[in-house]
């Protein structure tokens, strides 16, 4: 999707006319904007879609010039490039159909369709399903990392317990006693940080969604707030 919130669609068609036709009818549509990219081959295509993550789907045109609309989503596949397609023909082939879905093909138009709001609707509704899926996934990851962090969590929880009580214990003990004035500051420093791990360990057992933030670069921590 572009910076304005236009849906970015890549369409894959060596007629010109027929790439004009497609701008005019999306543009009318008014319940989206988008934005249509226009490559007239399989190896610009597939180059363009390479280099831009932000296309949101792939209008292809069976026949084509060199690579045919099938090798081209055959080629993105195997490069575990998943953007949506949708096929546009001028005929409806089933023999293309099933071979086309076989490549998680999101659709499969007539090229007729393309001035009714079959074809803006339909795009919509492919990026729709392709929002939705990525959310699921996201939460199955989430669902996952939080299952792991609190398996984690127990694990230190119970290496720490035994070392925590005896370094409360021994505190406890040592401030009892007369003590310097320095002594007695690094003991309430001690005190502070044994009690710092316990909050925060028991912010950890308590956790009930993944709070996983961006910390720097590659480098992410969990915000516990």
């Amino acid at each position: 999707m572009t910076t304005d919130g236009s849906i970015l669609v890549l369409l894959v068609e060596d007629n010109a006319d027929f790439s004009k036709l497609v701008r005019l009818y999306l543009g009318k549509f008014d319940e989206a904007k988008f934005e249509v990219l226009w490559r007239d081959n399989g190896r610009e295509a597939i180059e363009e879609i390479e280099r831009n993550d932000k296309i949101d789907v792939v209008l292809m045109d069976y026949f084509l010039p060199g690579l045919n609309g099938l090798e081209i989503t055959q080629s993105l596949r195997k490069k575990s490039i998943d953007v949506p397609v949708v096929f546009l023909t001028v005929n409806k082939d089933m023999n293309i159909a099933v071979e086309v879905m076989k490549l998680g093909v999101q659709d499969y138009l007539m090229k007729e369709e393309i001035a009714t709001p079959i074809l803006p609707k339909t795009i919509l509704k492919v990026v729709e399903k392709r929002k939705l899926e990525r959310e699921l996934a996201e939460l199955e990851i989430r669902k996952k990392r939080l299952e792991v962090m609190q398996e984690l969590v127990l694990n230190i929880s119970t290496e720490l317990t035994t070392p925590l009580n005896g370094m409360k214990g021994i505190v406890e003990i040592l401030g009892g006693k007369t003590q310097s004035e320095k002594v007695a500051k690094y003991l309430s420093i001690i005190k502070d940080n044994v009690k710092r791990i316990e909050t925060t360990m028991s912010k950890l057992q308590n956790l009930k969604e993944d709070k996983t933030v961006q910390y720097i670069k590659d480098v992410k921590m969990i915000d516990l707030t």
